[in-house]
């Protein structure tokens, strides 16, 4: 099988989706000749990249036989290629955030609903990364049995770091002795629940319970709103300042450092109209470091996370159970050491990228000999 893979965004840009395209080009390289067009500059560069990559896409596409869209930012292009090269076929990953910036107000949004919606219809097949981002795709319209369900993976390999109290310490210019780190890694986005954690759970928990938030700062024209700044204002409301530390943008070996060493890894994602948890891949990562994971019972987070497999599920929302599960599992030091050799072996049985990318071969591959 040769197969064109197109990514709009790729490393050493960080992010999600970034590191699930790279990951998943790569081992599809292992088992099928894949070319990749990706781009590796920044979301100020698709301007320049998307013409030129359909460019280059049209002039190859005689040379394979399917085409694999990054997500759904590439419809269009996926849609006009298939037109020119019906007999090949074209498959987009898609993920939460392909479906729900299409509910957002303003004039890229309105773009994206009436243009890249409707190319991606016009697609083989789309390979959504949770169930719920295909309960969501069909409230636009897209055909369920248009949609095949197959979740994100992870590479133990990048995911390796040693575990080490001093130097969270350095990271977080903290002294952490006696205390119990709690970490969540994300865009901070309403969504991801960090500002109703702020809030909510950490006022109620012991002082010696410590919480630290990391990830991108983002823009809000590129799709959910930043609350970052929402997220300062409750830490000085509710005095949380020798208890807290919210980081963005860091560091890759620092990001490691503190997914290995933290006692606790928590997704307190909350419902959000027009947002969505597509799959919640650093919930996976954190069970593939041996943490314990306790994420919200919502969207693709229960794709993410199998209750008292790989982590545990609790209400989003309901801060009293928030405050209960965290102070039950902060409390067994044992426990958490032996559930999270348990998860780790969960996660590598179910979520390496060898056997993600043997499933997304299988879809084309079915798709192509039909």
């Amino acid at each position: 099988m040769k197969i064109l893979f197109i990514s709009h965004t790729f490393p050493p840009v960080f992010g999600g989706v970034e590191r699930q395209n790279y990951y998943l080009s790569e081992e599809l390289k292992k088992i099928a000749q894949v070319k990749v067009i990706a781009n590796g500059k920044g979301k100020k560069w698709l301007f320049v990249f998307l013409p030129a990559a359909f460019i280059r896409a049209m002039f190859l596409m005689p040379r394979y036989d399917a085409c694999l869209l990054g997500n759904g930012v590439l419809a269009p292009i996926g849609a006009v290629l298939k037109f020119f090269h019906p007999k090949k076929k074209f498959f987009c990953v898609v993920h939460g955030l392909d479906i729900t910036f299409a509910y957002k107000k303003g004039f890229l949004p309105a773009v994206y609903k009436n243009i890249n919606v409707p190319s991606l219809k016009k697609l083989d097949k789309l390979i959504m990364v949770g169930n719920h981002t295909i309960d969501e795709a069909v409230k636009i319209g897209i055909d369920r049995n248009h949609c095949r369900f197959i979740p994100n993976g992870i590479n133990f390999d990048d995911l390796s770091a040693s575990s080490s109290r001093n130097g969270m310490e350095k990271i977080l210019g903290a002294n952490l002795e006696g205390k119990k780190v709690i970490l969540r890694i994300g865009r901070f986005v309403p969504h991801k629940g960090v500002d109703w954690f702020l809030k909510n759970v950490m006022p109620n928990l012991p002082e010696n319970y410590f919480f630290v938030a990391v990830g991108g700062i983002v823009s809000s024209k590129a799709g959910d709103e930043s609350n970052f700044s929402k997220c300062e204002k409750a830490i000085k409301e509710f005095n949380l300042e020798n208890r807290t530390r919210l980081i963005g943008n860091i560091d890759e070996n620092d990001k490691l450092m503190l997914l290995n060493s933290v006692d606790l890894y928590i997704s307190p994602n909350v419902r959000i109209s027009g947002s969505m948890e597509g799959f919640g891949i650093t919930a996976i990562e954190g069970g593939a470091c041996g943490r314990v994971v306790l994420a919200s019972d919502l969207e693709g987070l229960k794709d993410a996370i199998k209750d008292g497999r790989n982590g545990f599920l609790v209400e989003p929302g309901n801060a009293a159970a928030w405050i209960s599960k965290i102070r039950e599992l902060l409390e067994d030091d044992g426990f958490r050491k032996d559930f999270g050799e348990k998860a780790k072996k969960f996660v590598a049985d179910n979520y390496s990228w060898k056997n993600i990318a043997k499933k997304y071969l299988e879809e084309i591959n079915s798709a192509a000999n039909v």
